[in-house]
């Protein structure tokens, strides 16, 4: 998935905080809101610009985003 298709950042909307392209829906809400326990179509209902791309969208920039701030585990070595 183009995820950075969906997603953009800019200084004069949201405070630069990442948002669905075309709204100012923040990754943060979308990401907090399924932490919380709200379903896709809940979010569909309270945010009627966003789309099931959408919150796909989020949910792999986040993956790709901890992929890249965890630290990989070492791997042992075998004896």
């Amino acid at each position: 998935m183009e995820y950075l298709d969906r997603i953009t950042r800019d200084p004069a909307i949201c405070g630069g905080e990442p948002v669905i392209r075309g709204t100012r829906v923040t990754l943060r809400t979308v990401l907090a809101s399924l932490a919380e326990g709200d379903s896709p179509e809940a979010l569909l209902k309270d945010f009627p610009s966003l789309t099931e791309e959408d919150i796909r969208a989020v949910i792999a920039f986040a993956a790709a985003s901890a992929e890249e701030d965890l630290p990989l585990p070492e791997i042992p070595r075998a004896s």
